[in-house]
């Protein structure tokens, strides 16, 4: 078995891919703002961005200092680390899901923001069960380093979660585009741009195999990706919008018409919102 990631190299990481996040998460913020189109999507991405910095510094001040801390506040960082870290991932999870709610109509969208409500009942659960998984045994707290061993049902219950909340963030599309008039072409832009919630799918899968079998570092630094890869992938609709709008006078990528029965909902662009954000 490979030794594992250093204190330096964990470091590294730690600091490099949450400030990429947060720099595409500020560039998704600046082209909705500019245009006057923040809604709830947005609110949630700028959440998960500040959860991600959160994350950034608990984590360097738990490996870096961790010797000069009183225990407690040890012990504290790492409580704030392990909720931050669902804090990211859930928030970054129902930024995707309220980008497609923005998109849909009525009907599909009581759909949706029932499954937005079970996105927020898991992400309670999944906080609660550290709390009664570490407190249970509390012998981890005396460590020079504490680190909660949260053992196979955090591991499961990560897995779980994560595979059926990327199912349905890969899923929702489809019912969008079902009613959406596009052409065959745009309809396959749409969900392949959804459709990349299963890299986050991938990383987190990683995560729970190192949370049921080594911890320690290799843990910390793939519970970083997991949540840093969540946050740039909420952005990725956004983002990779703007430069092919950059690219092609094609604006229905993100502007479908919807019809549902007698009633058609056109989301067209005016003159002088015509620019690449």
């Amino acid at each position: 078995m490979s030794p594992g990631p250093t204190i330096v190299q964990t470091q590294v990481v730690n600091f490099v891919l949450p400030i990429v996040a947060t720099f595409v998460t500020s560039f998704r913020l600046y082209c909705r703002a500019r245009r006057s189109l923040l809604w709830i999507d947005d609110l949630f991405a700028a959440c998960a961005m500040l959860f991600n910095i959160t994350l950034m510094i608990c984590n360097a001040l738990y490996m870096r200092g961790f010797v000069q801390h009183p225990q407690r506040e040890k012990v504290a960082l790492y409580y704030l680390i392990a909720q931050s870290f669902y804090a990211v991932v859930w928030c970054s999870r129902l930024s995707i899901l309220f980008t497609v709610v923005r998109l849909a109509y009525w009907t599909q969208r009581r759909i949706l923001i029932r499954i937005a409500m079970i996105f927020g009942v898991v992400w309670a659960i999944l906080f609660a069960q550290v709390w009664w998984t570490c407190e249970l045994h509390p012998s981890w707290k005396s460590e020079p380093r504490p680190q909660c061993p949260l053992g196979r049902n955090v591991a499961i219950a990560q897995i779980v979660t994560d595979v059926l909340g990327d199912m349905v963030l890969i899923l929702a599309p489809f019912i969008l585009i079902y009613k959406a008039t596009l052409t065959r072409a745009q309809k396959v832009r749409v969900i392949c741009l959804f459709s990349t919630s299963a890299i986050t799918t991938i990383v987190s899968l990683a995560h729970a195999y190192y949370v049921l079998t080594v911890g320690e570092l290799k843990e910390a630094v793939a519970a970083i990706f997991e949540a840093s890869i969540s946050l740039i992938v909420a952005n990725l609709s956004v983002v990779v919008t703007f430069f092919l709008r950059m690219l092609t006078d094609d604006e229905t990528i993100s502007q479908p018409t919807l019809e549902s029965g007698s009633t058609t909902i056109a989301f067209q662009l005016r003159d002088e919102d015509r620019d690449p954000c």
